[in-house]
């Protein structure tokens, strides 16, 4: 066991392990071009990338939470062009393929636990070469709850064989504390990722806000990490 105590690292995937920002604006100013809407700027679209394709669409064509009958088949088009460009533009954010390293060679297993469908999720990771690398994958339609709840996250740890005590979870959205907080897991909010405004990750309940990768490592290593309380 390592100094720290945590031998587990889970990653949420959009705004925290992987910047997606880019293919997910690109997809949305596609199908706001194919109805005759204008584009957005990508500073616009990039904080609301964490929330989901649904929030994008929401924010693109002006449509409220509740009007499915609207959104869902734009959500379904906005997926569907996207699927066809998953890594034109997606990248590992600065920082994270060292950070990925330090953890393998600190015996320490990683995951993704994300809520992005895994029709999705697995070749996004395939295309970026990390599938292989990852002790598990938990998407957002692998089983009935998805975050906030607790349920992907504990699965996460039964594919792994880990207990949840000695696992962190690192995301970009409040849901991603939650969730992580719930599952009684130590628990970082990725400051670097696409935080929405208005939202101030420091107010999450995190065990810390971290400003990028560099300083995951930082935490892990300096013995912060201990146990969750039970």
């Amino acid at each position: 066991m390592n100094a720290s105590g945590i031998d587990t690292v889970l990653f949420d995937l959009d705004g925290t392990l992987l910047d997606t920002a880019g293919d997910m604006a690109a997809a949305l100013n596609a199908i706001l071009a194919r109805h005759r809407r204008a584009q957005l700027p990508f500073e616009k679209i990039r904080p609301h990338v964490s929330k989901g394709g649904m929030a994008l669409v929401r924010l693109g064509f002006g449509i409220a939470e509740d009007d499915e009958a609207r959104g869902r088949p734009l959500y379904d088009e906005l997926l569907a062009h996207y699927r066809g460009h998953l890594c034109a533009d997606t990248r590992l954010f600065p920082g994270m393929e060292e950070l990925l390293a330090r953890i393998e060679n600190s015996a320490r297993r990683w995951g993704v636990v994300t809520n992005k469908p895994g029709f999705l999720t697995e070749p996004l990771l395939c295309g970026m070469r990390l599938a292989e690398r990852s002790a598990c994958v938990v998407s957002g339609d692998t089983l009935e709850k998805r975050k906030p709840w607790p349920d992907p996250l504990l699965h996460a740890c039964e594919i792994i064989g880990a207990d949840a005590a000695r696992a962190v979870y690192i995301g970009d959205d409040a849901r991603d504390i939650e969730s992580g907080r719930r599952a009684g897991m130590r628990t970082l909010a990725a400051a670097y990722g696409y935080i929405a405004p208005g939202d101030d990750p420091r107010e999450w309940g995190a065990d810390a806000v971290v400003a990028n990768p560099e300083e995951i490592w930082e935490w892990l290593a300096d013995g912060k990490a201990s146990p969750a309380p039970q």
